[in-house]
C-alpha cells in the first residue's frame, strides 16, 4: 500500500464494532491515527477499539456523537483536528437497519432510517469536507451504503431507499469537491456476519418461520458466487484502498464488496 509520509488522520464513524471497528483497526495498520466513533450506548467498545489502536502505535481517541445531529458531528470534526491534527479522510460507516414489511411502516420508522444513513452521510461530508476545504490539503470522503442500494431486499424497504440516496450523495459530492482535490466514493457490503446481519437474520426468520442462522444461510448459499458470507475484513480491505493515495483518480463510484451477488 501506498503511504504518505505526513500524518494521516482519518474519522471513522460507526467504530465500536462490525465492519466499522474493521476499517478503524486496518486504517491504523495503514498508518492513520484514527478518531473512534459512536453512540453513547457503545462507549466501552469505542473505548476498546481506541486502546487497540494506540497499543499498534498510532494516535487514537473516542469521540461519542450521533451522526444525525450536526451539531455533534461538527464538534467530532473539531475535537479530532484538535486531538489528531489535519484531517484527511472521513468514513461515514454508521447506520442503522430495520425488517419490516412496507404498508407496517410508520413514519418515524422512515424519519429514524434516514435521519442516521442519509443525513448522518451528509453531516459527515459536508463537516469533514468544509474542515478539509479549509486546510487546502485534498483528501478523502468514503460512505457506507449497500448491495440494496442497487437492488432491495424484501422487508429492508426503507434501508434499502436509504442507501440509494447515499448512492446519491456520494454522486453529487464528487462533481462538487473535485475542484477541491477532495474524492468521494462509497463501500456497498453485502451479507456480513456482524451485529446488524444477526438481527436482519432474526427478524426476517421469525416473519418466514425459519430458526436463528438458517436465512443467512439459505441467502450465503443462494446468492454469493464465492460461497461464503462476508466478514468485516473483506470491506475494510476495499476502505482501505479508496483511502490510499491508490485510488486518487477514483470518485463519485460505490464499490460492492459482496462475494458476487450484485454485478455491476
Amino acid at each position: 500500500m501506498a503511504t504518505n509520509p505526513q500524518n494521516r488522520v482519518a474519522i471513522v464513524t460507526g467504530s465500536g464494532r462490525g465492519i466499522g471497528k474493521a476499517i478503524a483497526l486496518r486504517l491504523a495498520r495503514d498508518g492513520y491515527d484514527v478518531c473512534v466513533n459512536d453512540i453513547l450506548a457503545n462507549k466501552s467498545q469505542v473505548e476498546k477499539v481506541t486502546s487497540l489502536i494506540k497499543s499498534m502505535g498510532r494516535n487514537s481517541f473516542p469521540f461519542l456523537a450521533d451522526v444525525s445531529n450536526p451539531e455533534e458531528v461538527e464538534s467530532m470534526v473539531e475535537a479530532s483536528v484538535s486531538e489528531l491534527g489535519p484531517l484527511n479522510t472521513m468514513v461515514a460507516n454508521a447506520g442503522i437497519a430495520q425488517v419490516k414489511a412496507l404498508l407496517d411502516l410508520t413514519e418515524q420508522d422512515l424519519k429514524r432510517m434516514f435521519e442516521v444513513n442519509v443525513y448522518g452521510i451528509f453531516n459527515c461530508y459536508s463537516s469533514a469536507a468544509k474542515q478539509i476545504i479549509k486546510q487546502g490539503t485534498g483528501g478523502k470522503l468514503l460512505g457506507a451504503a449497500s448491495i440494496v442500494a442497487f437492488k432491495p431486499f424484501p422487508l429492508l424497504s426503507h434501508y434499502s431507499a436509504s442507501k440509494w440516496a447515499v448512492r446519491g450523495m456520494t454522486q453529487a459530492f464528487a462533481m462538487e469537491m473535485a475542484p477541491h482535490k477532495i474524492t468521494v466514493n462509497a463501500y456497498a457490503p453485502g451479507i456480513v456476519g456482524t451485529a446488524m446481519w444477526d438481527l436482519i437474520d432474526e427478524e426476517l426468520g421469525k416473519l418466514k418461520g425459519a430458526k436463528k442462522g438458517e436465512t443467512i444461510k439459505k441467502y450465503t448459499t443462494d446468492l454469493i458466487a464465492l460461497g461464503r458470507t462476508s466478514v468485516p475484513e473483506d470491506v475494510a480491505k476495499t476502505v482501505s484502498f479508496l483511502c490510499s493515495p491508490d485510488s486518487d483518480y477514483v470518485t463519485g463510484q460505490t464499490i460492492v464488496v459482496d462475494g458476487g451477488i450484485i454485478f455491476t
